[in-house]
């Protein structure tokens, strides 16, 4: 991969935070998504749009795959794609809340190879590269060490302990919750939390960037099914994500019940 891509992502990321802020200090119009899903604000779209000229024009090969621009199918033929959330977190973005994040990544034959998530509130800055380790803020990552599942520190939302999801009822382990999901992604790699799932089809912008950074800090991460995640997918999406060190990943997943 060439050195310039994770420059690349990480300037991207500051020109995000400046839109961002700008215009939620101007006051947020929004919107609610046909179908239910969930609301947007001009600050989402003008943040995507910039994002969009400014990497393309430097890499105008790349696909493009992101969540406020219409899905252009020529992406499943290029070798990389780029795979944004321009917000992720909106609503506590709207809210007046920090948790929100831009989540940036390339992705080469439906691997993750640089990725980026910028949290400007929190002054929080995580970025990773193939087999170059993962960081925050120049200092490097790395996931807890060997944890049981009673006693693991686990990021999830509540429906995800729906009983119907587990052999054996739910697991007792410390369930907390944070807004992003790039941002639980990158929590689990600072070893703050000891594991991180979601188990409905998730879409590939929310995860990509943070996905590569957990696994550049040690973690297994997986589908829900266990299989590697595989990105431009034509659906934008992975069948979940279980996100934790090498053993408790595997207690995760011997627990969940996994339908194809």
């Amino acid at each position: 991969m060439p050195g310039s891509d994770l420059r690349l992502l990480l300037d991207a990321a500051e020109l995000a935070a400046g839109i961002a802020l700008r215009e939620k200090a101007r006051g947020l119009e929004i919107e609610q998504k046909p179908g239910g899903a969930g609301p947007v604000t001009q600050a989402d779209i003008a943040v995507d749009r910039a994002l969009h000229d400014f990497l393309r024009a430097e890499r105008s090969e790349y696909g493009w795959l992101s969540e406020e621009i219409e899905d252009d199918p020529g992406r499943m033929a290029a070798r990389r794609v780029f795979v944004i959330d321009p917000i992720d977190g909106t609503r506590s973005f709207i809210n007046g809340e920090r948790i929100w994040a831009h989540s940036l990544a390339i992705i080469e034959n439906g691997i993750v190879i640089a990725g980026v998530v910028h949290l400007p509130e929190m002054n929080l800055l995580y970025s990773a590269e193939t087999s170059k380790g993962a960081f925050c803020n120049d200092a490097q990552l790395r996931v807890s060490d060997d944890v049981s599942l009673g006693n693991a520190r686990v990021l999830a939302t509540r429906a995800n302990m729906d009983a119907a999801h587990w052999r054996e009822g739910a697991p007792g382990f410390k369930r907390s919750h944070r807004p992003s999901l790039a941002y639980r992604l990158c929590l689990v790699a600072q070893g703050r939390y000891d594991a991180m799932l979601t188990l409905r089809p998730t879409w590939e912008w929310d995860i990509a960037a943070g996905s590569l950074i957990l696994s550049e800090a040690g973690a297994t991460v997986t589908d829900r099914g266990g299989k590697p995640l595989r990105f431009n997918n034509r659906s934008a999406q992975t069948e979940g994500l279980i996100g934790a060190g090498k053993r408790l990943h595997g207690r995760i997943a011997n627990r969940l019940v996994y339908r194809s």
